[in-house]
C-alpha cells in the first residue's frame, strides 16, 4: 500500500482515490510544475535521501528513541505502552523532518527565500531554524489568535531571524495563515518556496511531506521489532492536517496486523458543534479548498465552518487527502478526544512518566490510554509523541486553573513591549527573578 502512494494512473497524478489533486489558479501552475519535477527527481535519487538522513542524524538527533512507559502500562492495565519520542527531535517536534527535507529541495532549486504557515508554532520554529541553518530568508504567517496562544514559539521564530506576520483575517487561525501564505507565494514565486507544514494542499505537497515524515515510521517499525520482537498491535497519532500521523503510519501501512488509529480534536464534544473532528465526528464532507480535495468542516454551500480545539495545531478545517483515502480504504480508524480528556491525559502522562506532551500529542495519548485495557498484556501499542508541551504553557496553566502562573506569564510577555530594553536582557532579568523599572 505504501508503494501505491507513489504510483498514479495516467491523468490522475496527485489523486489518492477521489482525494487530492491540484486545484490551483493558473498563476501557480508553473511553480508547482517546477516543484513536482524537483521532488520527483529527488525521490528517484538515492543520494538525496542519504543526504537527508545524514543531515537529520547530525543536526536533529535522529533516530529518535522509543520509550517503554512502564508506569502508564501498570496504571492502565492491558497492553504494554510505548511512545515514539518525536519531542526529542530538534525544535521539539516532528516538524523538523519535513522542513529540513524541503530546505534541501529549495537549495536544489536555487531559491533564496522560504515562507510558511503555522498554527501551534512548531512548524514555524522548525522552518525558521531550517532557514537559519541553510542561509535562507524566511517569513512565517500565523493566525493572530494562535500568536496569542503560542507566544514562546513566536519569540523563537523572531530570534531565529524570521519575520512573523500575524494574520487578522477570518477566524485568525491556521486556515487563514495558509491563505495568507498562498497570496504571498503567488506574488513571489520566482525566488520563494512555500514550505507547507502538513500533508495538505495541492500535489505534490501531501505526498512530499509524507515522504519526509516517513522517516518516523521507518525508524519506529525497526525499533519495535528490535525492542519487543514483534510489531505493535496498534499505532496511535493525533491528526490535524496529519503529517505526524502520515509519517508514523507509513512505516506500518503494509503490515495488515497493525491497526492504525488517528485521533482528531473533539473540542467541547462532538454534539457541541465546537470541534475539529472531520471524520470521527461525521460532520466533515468532501469538498475542494486551498488547492486540494478532501473532507472539510463546511456548510451546505461549501463555506468553511469555525472549528475549535484546545490545541492550536489541531483546529484545521481539512484533513490530508492520503489519510482521507486510507479512511475510505478502512486502513485507518479515526477517533476523537475532547479538550477535557486531553488535559486529563496530559496530567496522567506528566505525573507518571515525566514526559511533557504537546496538547496535540495528548490526543493520541488519551485515546491510547482509554483503549489499552481492552487489549491483552502480551500486546504492545505505540503512540507517536509528535511534540513536547513547552509551547502550550499558557493554555495548560489556564486549563488547570492555575491563574497565578497564567496571569504572571502573560504579563511578563506583554511587559516587554512597554520597556526600552533589549528582549535578551529582559528575559535574562525575568529568569533571574528581577523586576525591570
Amino acid at each position: 500500500m505504501l508503494k501505491e502512494l507513489f504510483t498514479f494512473p495516467s491523468g490522475r497524478e496527485g489523486f489518492f482515490g477521489p482525494f487530492g489533486g491540484a486545484f490551483i489558479p493558473e498563476i501557480l501552475h508553473e511553480t508547482l510544475a517546477e516543484l513536482r519535477s524537483a521532488f520527483e527527481s529527488a525521490h528517484r535519487d538515492p543520494a538525496f535521501w542519504d543526504d537527508y538522513v545524514r543531515l537529520m542524524s547530525t543536526y536533529s538527533c535522529r533516530p529518535t528513541p522509543i520509550t517503554f512507559c512502564e508506569n502508564l502500562t501498570r496504571l492502565q492495565g492491558g497492553a504494554r505502552i510505548y511512545i515514539k519520542r518525536e519531542d526529542l527531535n530538534h525544535t521539539g517536534a516532528h516538524k523538523a523532518n519535513n522542513v529540513m527535507g524541503q530546505g534541501l529541495l529549495v537549495k536544489r532549486m536555487g531559491k533564496r527565500r522560504v515562507i510558511a504557515e503555522t498554527g501551534a508554532g512548531q512548524h514555524g520554529v522548525a522552518t525558521a531554524t531550517m532557514a537559519a541553518k541553510l542561509g535562507l530568508q524566511c517569513t512565517i504567517y500565523m493566525g493572530a489568535e494562535d500568536v496569542e496562544r503560542q507566544r514562546p514559539n513566536v519569540f523563537w521564530m523572531e530570534q531565529l531571524g524570521a519575520t512573523v506576520v500575524a494574520v487578522e483575517d477570518g477566524t485568525r487561525t491556521l486556515k487563514d495563515a495558509i491563505n495568507a501564505a498562498l497570496r504571498d507565494w503567488a506574488d513571489s514565486m520566482a525566488d520563494t518556496h512555500y514550505v507547507l507544514g502538513t500533508v495538505c494542499g495541492p500535489h505534490p505537497f501531501p505526498l512530499m511531506v509524507t515522504w519526509f515524515q516517513s522517516i518516523i515510521g521507518t525508524e519506529a517499525r525497526a525499533q519495535m521489532l528490535e525492542m519487543t520482537g514483534a510489531l505493535p498491535k496498534r499505532v496511535y497519532a493525533c491528526v490535524g492536517g496529519g503529517s505526524n500521523a502520515s509519517g508514523i503510519f507509513a512505516g506500518f501501512l503494509d503490515d495488515a496486523g497493525v491497526e492504525l488509529v488517528g485521533v482528531e480534536a473533539g473540542g467541547y464534544g462532538l454534539d457541541s458543534g465546537r470541534h475539529a473532528a472531520r471524520i470521527a465526528g461525521g460532520q466533515g464532507s468532501v469538498g475542494v479548498a486551498q488547492g486540494y480535495k478532501t473532507y472539510f468542516m463546511q456548510d451546505a454551500e461549501g463555506q468553511m465552518r469555525d472549528t475549535h480545539s484546545i490545541s492550536a495545531g489541531l483546529d484545521y478545517i481539512g484533513i490530508g487527502p492520503i489519510l482521507a483515502w486510507l479512511h475510505e480504504q478502512k486502513r485507518v480508524r479515526f477517533e476523537s478526544a475532547t479538550d477535557a480528556e486531553i488535559i486529563a491525559a496530559f496530567r496522567t502522562t506528566v505525573r507518571n512518566e515525566g514526559l511533557i506532551p504537546a496538547l496535540e500529542s495528548a490526543h493520541a495519548i488519551s485515546c491510547a490510554l482509554h483503549e489499552a485495557p481492552q487489549l491483552p498484556a502480551q500486546d504492545a501499542i505505540l503512540i507517536n509523541l509528535s511534540g513536547r508541551g513547552d509551547k502550550d504553557i499558557f493554555t495548560i496553566a489556564a486549563a488547570l486553573g492555575d491563574e497565578r502562573w497564567y496571569d504572571f506569564l502573560r504579563a511578563k510577555v506583554e511587559e516587554h513591549d512597554k520597556k526600552n530594553v533589549s528582549r535578551e536582557t529582559y528575559l535574562v532579568k525575568v529568569a533571574g527573578g528581577w523586576s525591570i523599572e
